[in-house]
């Protein structure tokens, strides 16, 4: 599943071609994907602009001049590519229809962004701009982790008392918006802090810590461009390459890459997802 740093490239990718453009054409060629499309999707995307292309947790959010808002999920395997760029930087020419090209949004400026999902996990939604935090995806989102209500006083309150693996509660997407397994694994390693550990344990400055923390994990995979681990292609249709700095996510067996440590990567499973971590380093 895409995690915010997947989700934000995808967007950046997006911004050139879709942003400030009108749609010409808007083709949804199947009923639902996760869920139902909303009802007149292709009338109420047709002749509307995207006024702005913005991202909440793991959603893309397209500001239109309808005063509604496109909210965008990718799903397991969603993928949001863009052809006939006229800015020069993505394919010329206009591919062949897909077998899963579930939705074709055509612009005025001769862009065309395709939304193919093979798994049919991801979801499209229309809602009204104004409305837009009631939204039942929205409405229960914890704060963003790049802004300033993410902050050492708000995690801390969010550990206060918890019996839950830090793991979990990270994950929580009450307390911090966007988080999944890979970059939690990824923040616990070089905070030091063992993903089996109950987060009301965790001192007061160690859980502070984990605020930059997570910011860097976070800010390092966007500027790679993401993890391709299955299906994550950026929208000019190149991989990411996070994976590739991994300190200990998928790494089970490997040795330890702090310097000094003899330890090997284990991996447990939490909640039904696997946690990887040094039992050495993480306490």
């Amino acid at each position: 599943m895409p995690e915010l740093p997947e989700v934000e490239t995808v967007r950046r990718g997006l911004v050139p071609a879709l942003e400030g453009a009108r749609i010409t054409k808007a083709a949804v060629n199947r009923p639902d994907l996760r869920w139902p499309f909303p009802d007149r999707m292709a009338e109420r995307l047709t002749g509307a602009t995207v006024t702005t292309l913005r991202r909440r947790s793991k959603y893309i959010l397209a500001d239109l001049d309808t005063s509604e808002t496109l909210l965008i999920h990718l799903g397991m395997s969603g993928r949001m590519t863009i052809s006939g760029d006229p800015l020069g930087q993505f394919h010329h020419k206009h591919p062949m229809p897909a077998k899963h090209d579930h939705v074709v949004l055509d612009t005025d400026n001769g862009a065309r962004i395709t939304f193919n999902d093979a798994r049919r996990f991801g979801a499209m939604d229309l809602m009204d701009t104004a409305q837009q935090d009631q939204h039942r995806l929205i409405r229960d989102l914890g704060p963003e982790p790049f802004g300033n209500d993410f902050n050492e006083a708000h995690l801390i309150a969010a550990f206060a008392g918890k019996r839950s693996p830090v793991k979990s509660v990270l994950l929580d997407q009450r307390v911090v918006a966007g988080l999944g397994n890979i970059y939690v694994c990824e923040a616990l390693f070089r905070a030091g802090i063992s993903p089996l550990r109950h987060a009301g344990r965790i001192s007061a400055p160690r859980v502070a810590s984990l605020v930059p923390i997570i910011r860097d994990v976070l800010a390092e995979a966007i500027d790679a461009g993401g993890s391709s681990l299955r299906d994550h292609r950026q929208a000019n249709g190149e991989l990411g390459y996070f994976q590739h700095t991994f300190f200990v996510y998928g790494r089970e067996g490997d040795s330890c890459q702090t310097p000094g440590c003899t330890r090997k990567i284990l991996r447990k499973v939490q909640s039904g997802r696997s946690s990887f971590y040094c039992a050495a380093c993480q306490r």
